[in-house]
């Protein structure tokens, strides 16, 4: 098969790592900038041209598309699926997953948990407090939607903190998430990584001295864990209703079960990998394989 990785930098460790694994099982692999792709739309003949060159003969996409480039990203995927060519993230699911705030919807009319979040259009004065005592007062966690990588995100220790914090946001005029802080999880989360519908590795995430984000990009640890039935469910039911073939599911071990934190529609592989010491970049190959070869009439 011919695979196009989506990606704007070929030295990622996860962009890397699928070129090679998709290599290794005997695939020709090709890089694509989405951002530097020329979408060519006519009637009956969609195609994409890259470096000016048409883009042909690819038989599979895996996007790896970074949060800022989620509008043309996935209408480059979009074009590819108009093409009908097979993509490991389809472009609906890879937006849905992006807005923050519509995924927590989704999650939320599914019956899956998910910690108590406000959202409101620039409240005024009055209204902070009404937005923070909603999700149960402070502490709480003030998110920005489009943040990424624990960047954004700032944990209030009390009322006047958060007020301010959410009055510092408001000025800047961006879009911001109030949620209660889950004491109980400790400064810890759960990555669960799903390909087509399969928990293939689980890692949990534990902040530094000091810190409550998990991330590994904010300075946390990872080890391998192997996640209970609940959490294994919880993460399998969210990554299904947001439609997601390839997805990490960061979930809080709560007093009142596992709550989903977020869903990331390119989640990095190098935590996952060195912390369980699985071929997740084998997994996807294999993924995309499977649609591929499997394909109704071939």
């Amino acid at each position: 098969m011919k695979i196009a990785v989506l990606s704007r930098n070929k030295n990622l460790y996860s962009t890397k790592r699928i070129l090679e694994a998709g290599e290794q099982r005997g695939h020709e692999m090709v890089l694509l900038d989405h951002m530097k792709c020329v979408l060519v739309i006519e009637q009956g003949r969609p195609h994409i041209y890259f470096n000016g060159k048409e883009v042909t003969d690819i038989n599979a996409v895996i996007p790896r598309i970074g949060a800022s480039a989620t509008f043309y990203g996935s209408a480059v995927v979009r074009q590819f699926e108009m093409m009908k060519i097979f993509t490991a993230v389809e472009s609906q699911a890879l937006v849905r997953s992006r807005d923050k705030l519509r995924s927590l919807q989704i999650l939320a009319r599914a019956g899956i948990g998910i910690p108590k979040t406000a959202f409101a259009s620039s409240p005024k004065d009055k209204d902070i407090d009404s937005v923070i005592e909603n999700i149960g007062g402070a502490p709480c966690v003030i998110k920005l939607l489009e943040g990424t990588q624990g960047i954004g995100v700032i944990l209030a220790d009390n009322q006047k903190s958060a007020k301010s914090v959410v009055e510092a946001f408001m000025k800047l005029e961006a879009n911001m998430l109030v949620q209660e802080f889950i004491a109980e999880a400790k400064g810890a989360d759960l990555r669960a990584f799903v390909v087509d519908g399969q928990v293939v590795g689980a890692m949990k995430r534990q902040a530094k001295e000091g810190e409550f984000r998990s991330n590994l990009h904010q300075g946390g640890s990872a080890k391998v864990i192997t996640l209970s039935n609940e959490e294994r469910a919880t993460a399998l039911k969210a990554v299904k209703k947001l439609g997601l073939g390839v997805a990490g599911v960061d979930l809080l071990q709560s007093s009142r079960g596992p709550l989903v934190m977020e869903v990331n529609s390119s989640p990095g592989l190098e935590g996952i990998e060195g912390a369980t010491g699985i071929d997740i970049a084998g997994k996807i190959i294999e993924y995309v394989e499977r649609n591929e070869f499997n394909k109704p009439g071939e």
